[in-house]
């Protein structure tokens, strides 16, 4: 086999669980990553836990930590005659996506030293100059020529993408109230929304509503629905701030083309090839493995599989996914929300 030279352009899980396996395998692996960016809370199950363990050793994410929160329960409440239901043991750590990524950045670099080169992204630069930064040693001299590039988001960020809906996600934090449960995240269906308390393990929990469409004002939208929870209560005050972003599921028409020429193959991992509606609180766990499919496809191109057949049945396994995916998603919302603005979510849905 002939090993492949790899650019990793970002930092995101996705992308760096793809270039520590690559560099497992002997890959050379040129890495781009992003700016570090603000605390980015993750709900993380015990199953995708162990899938990071898995992947990469249980000293990565191992017990609590200073960026970590261990819950124990989860309270559901989805259709009105389940207002009784005690919480279920559901465990889980809130992680601070961020910290983590930047953690396992370190691990890479440690392990694999010489088949990881590391460069600041030209565009970030203030001469825009394409020079290598801070280039790692026992780098191979043809580094800079990759065979694949390996990335969240696609060359144009604004097509390519079959999405089923226009549903998006309110998110802000907000301070508990006195003598509330931090162990245990919450989630209530209003009319026309769903909402979810996500203790942080800091005395402030973050919120999150899931609405039908874009809003115009985020902060005051959240903070109606929750004036309408019964998660009301167990905050201080609404959150000061608030974020909305689009949330409907969705997947890249070509999330993986082969090299043609001198033009490297391209392959898209994490939410840049597929997205998950965050009620399933899989998200995470279907980006790690868009890492490992993807990582699949380059070790057997290397190995003199016909790469038009991988990217094929990368491309075939990520549709599979999402219909299975929008399946799941039409049946809880049918279940909750007969609206009409819902109701297109569903049908949305049905024919994604």
């Amino acid at each position: 086999m002939s090993p492949a030279t790899v650019a990793i352009a970002g930092s995101g899980l996705a992308e760096l669980t793809c270039a520590w396996l690559l560099a497992a395998r002997g890959h050379r692996v040129r890495l781009r990553p992003r700016p570090a960016g603000g605390p980015r809370p993750l709900l993380l199950g015990d199953d995708t836990l162990a899938l990071i363990h898995a992947l990469w050793g249980t000293a990565v994410v191992d017990g609590p930590t200073a960026d970590s929160h261990r819950l124990t329960h989860r309270h559901a409440r989805w259709t009105p005659d389940r207002d009784s239901d005690p919480p279920l043991p559901q465990p889980a750590a809130v992680v601070d996506g961020a910290r983590l990524a930047q953690r396992l950045l370190a691990r890479l670099t440690d392990r694999y030293p010489d088949a990881v080169s590391r460069e600041t992204d030209p565009a970030e630069r203030p001469d825009r100059q394409a020079r290598p930064d801070a280039r790692l040693p026992g780098v191979h001299p043809d580094a800079h020529v990759p065979h694949w590039t390996v990335t969240a988001v696609p060359p144009d960020r604004d097509a390519g993408y079959r999405t089923a809906g226009r549903r998006h996600l309110l998110a802000g934090e907000a301070p508990c109230a006195a003598g509330q449960d931090d162990t245990t995240a919450r989630l209530e269906r209003t009319d026309d929304a769903w909402l979810h308390l996500t203790p942080l393990g800091d005395g402030n929990a973050l919120l999150q509503a899931m609405v039908p469409g874009p809003v115009e004002h985020p902060r005051r939208h959240l903070g109606h629905l929750l004036a309408h929870s019964p998660l009301a209560a167990r905050l201080a005050q609404p959150p000061a701030t608030a974020v909305a972003l689009p949330a409907a599921p969705h997947l890249h028409r070509a999330p993986a083309t082969p090299p043609t020429g001198r033009t490297p193959g391209l392959i898209l991992v994490g939410a840049g090839a597929i997205r998950y509606d965050p009620l399933g609180g899989t998200g995470t766990a279907q980006a790690m493995r868009t890492a490992v499919l993807a990582t699949a496809v380059i070790d057997s191109a290397a190995a003199g599989t016909p790469a038009d057949r991988l990217c094929a049945h990368y491309s075939a396994r990520l549709r599979a996914a999402f219909r299975d995916h929008l399946t799941t998603c039409a049946r809880l919302y049918r279940q909750a929300f007969p609206s009409p603005a819902w109701r297109y979510e569903v049908d949305a849905c049905g024919s994604g």
